[in-house]
């Protein structure tokens, strides 16, 4: 059959084949294919469309009426959206037609996420809450000013199941008792640090909200009183208690007797928490799948593990930080054999025969934090690879004696590891990283401060782990240009990137980073040999380019922010660097034309607000939020 009569028949497809043969396809990159074949099968993909994340806001009334079929909308990505626009967006009619109204894709709507929309505010929330019946969540986590105000408005929302509010500053018992009264069937609810909610804001939500089945509370200032309401909640199962200093041993026996379907809890860094406050917990819930209390233990006690070792189903234990002897992993070997995963970063007391006896037993294992443990050598590497072959991610920060013999076991029987941080492990060297190159799975490679690699060892993983997207090289000094070029020829699904330091990187590894389209986080700081042309071709080059960073990088000049000014539209943090080189006019021009061309408008507001122009210097400077080091 020749092409031409291929292609007849695909097009002699009705719509509602094209349909179902898309909504076989799981893959975004296959979905994206599949969409630029040709007009119909893009009008088709728009027309079936569940899911949508806007990075400009400007292109957002078109995206609305071209995929009237949404059920989720992710805005996270657009913080100066406002109530002015979200009233433009409900109300205006579309052109050509009077019966084509923008508001019809709030009819479908379940899932809202408005994280960081700051210049959002609660005329907007209610007008959003009152246009979208099917409403079942909202996401408006660290918008720092929202309040009570706003937690009225989101009250409208009847019909919501799942709110997230995290970092809302200012909310306080009064808006959460709205949201309480309003929102009924809320199922799943987190706080985590909204500091002024204290304990009559938990009890009255969970007198009125009886049906939550996930809460977090982490970072509260809530007391052993929250921990008795809370165990009314017969239908929880996710408790999340991060960092709450004023809860203790005391208030966590009122959870021994309530919370019958409780499978998760999360006390790490409870400052009040012994193993004589979990073991009631433990007692009391035979079926627990989760159990996090990293960095609150001074040890993990005999009478505690006693009850642990009960905990047929548990899944995943993190004890970060905690003294723990070796007949400690025997019993946990002997009783918990469904563990997936094991977090023993920092722990006092972590042998190899220690490891050896774990994962003997624990073969389903997946995830496996050993940060910080000095004492591992390859023989305990050895061990975990032997027994753990569905083993997808492994922390070995700071394992200082661990060689390419450890490695070569991995890259051998590891074969599904999809993760893998051996930063500051200075027993890592190319030959290493030619055995790690077997894992092809690899998404996620952390080698900072592994100063005995160089582009040798950078070859290997780049002709075999073609999934790689995400790879620290912080000062990495064996790390040259040659390198770059291989993994922009293997690696092209790059997505993070971290060169800071890697001192022989000069403008001709630039040139090699601008290959990589898929790149959004690059580091560059401290490269004293590229300069303005090199970031000409990243800026050309990376055009999702979200977050720069070019500290301390002396040689770059006007021209290199020029790019930036004119190619990179989506970034998020304006970089910083030491300006002598700049004439004061000059500075002023380029900043204002990042700015003005800035995904970020709403930066742009407050730096006017704030200094009366956001042409300045000074706005220059306050725009980068990470520090110096």
């Amino acid at each position: 059959m020749s092409s031409f009569q291929l292609n007849n028949n695909i097009f002699r497809l009705t719509e509602d084949l094209l349909v179902r043969v898309q909504e076989k396809i799981a893959a975004e990159s296959d979905r994206k294919s599949f969409r630029l074949v040709c007009r119909e099968f893009c009008r088709i993909d728009s027309l079936t469309r569940k899911h949508l994340r806007v990075l400009r806001i400007e292109f957002l009334p078109s995206l609305l009426i071209k995929h009237p079929q949404l059920q989720s909308l992710d805005l996270s990505a657009c913080p100066r959206i406002d109530d002015g626009v979200v009233s433009l967006l409900l109300t205006r009619v579309g052109p050509g037609s009077s019966s084509l109204n923008w508001a019809n894709w709030t009819r479908g709507l379940k899932s809202l996420i408005l994280s960081r929309a700051t210049g959002l505010r609660f005329s907007g929330l209610e007008m959003l809450a009152r246009a979208c019946p099917c409403l079942e969540s909202v996401d408006v986590s660290y918008c720092c000013g929202f309040g009570d105000r706003e937690a009225a408005a989101l009250s409208s929302a009847v019909g919501l199941r799942e709110l997230k509010m995290d970092k809302c500053l200012q909310l306080s018992d009064v808006g959460l008792v709205k949201i309480a009264v309003g929102c009924l069937k809320l199922e799943k609810l987190s706080l985590k640090w909204c500091m002024e909610i204290t304990d009559l804001g938990v009890d009255l939500l969970c007198k009125k909200c009886v049906d939550l089945k996930y809460l977090d509370v982490s970072y509260l200032k809530v007391t052993n009183e929250s921990l008795q309401s809370i165990a009314s909640l017969v239908k929880l199962e996710v408790l999340g208690l991060m960092a709450c200093p004023l809860i203790d041993d005391i208030g966590l026996q009122f959870i021994e007797r309530g919370c019958p379907l409780l499978k998760v809890i999360d006390v790490s860094r409870c400052e009040g928490v012994s193993s004589c406050g979990l073991i009631p917990v433990v007692r009391g819930h035979g079926n627990l799948l989760e159990l996090n209390a990293g960095y609150c233990l001074s040890e993990l006690s005999t009478n505690l593990l006693h009850w642990i070792k009960n905990l047929k189903h548990l899944e995943v234990i993190r004890i970060d930080g905690t003294r723990i002897s070796e007949s400690s992993f025997h019993v946990i070997r002997s009783n918990c054999q469904s563990l997936v995963e094991i977090g023993l970063s920092k722990c006092v007391g972590v042998t190899n025969m220690g490891i050896m006896r774990l994962v003997s037993g624990c073969i389903n294992l997946r995830v496996l934090n050993l940060t910080c443990c000095h004492f591992i050598t390859d023989a305990a590497i050895s061990a975990i690879a032997d027994s753990c072959r569905n083993l997808v991610c492994l922390k070995l920060e700071s394992c200082n004696m661990i060689s390419e013999m450890g490695l070569c076991q991995l890259g051998s029987f590891c074969l599904l590891l999809e993760e893998i941080d051996l930063t500051d492990c200075c027993g890592v060297n190319d030959k290493g990283l030619e055995y790690l190159s077997r894992c092809s799975e690899l998404s996620c490679l952390k080698l900072g401060l592994c100063t005995n690699i160089s582009d040798k060892g950078l070859f290997y993983i780049s002709s075999s782990c073609a999934k790689i997207h995400e790879l620290d090289l912080y000062r990495c000094t064996g790390i040259g240009d040659d390198s770059l070029d291989a993994l922009s020829r293997g690696c092209k699904k790059l997505v993070k990137l971290n060169l800071s330091y890697c001192n022989e990187v000069s403008d001709r590894g630039l040139g090699y980073i601008g290959r990589l389209e898929e790149l959004s986080d690059l580091e560059l700081r401290g490269l004293n040999k590229i300069t303005g042309a090199g970031l000409e071709v990243v800026a050309a080059g990376c055009k999702r380019l979200a977050d720069l960073d070019l500290k301390h990088c002396e040689q770059v000049d006007d021209s290199g922010f020029w790019a930036l000014a004119y190619y990179s539209r989506n970034l998020r943090q304006i970089p910083k660097r030491r300006m002598g080189r700049m004439q004061g006019y000059e500075k002023r021009r380029i900043m204002r034309t990042i700015l003005l061309n800035s995904v970020d408008r709403s930066v742009k507001t407050w730096i006017k607000h704030n200094f009366g122009e956001y042409d300045t210097l000074s706005s220059f400077l306050v725009l980068n939020i990470k520090h110096n080091i």
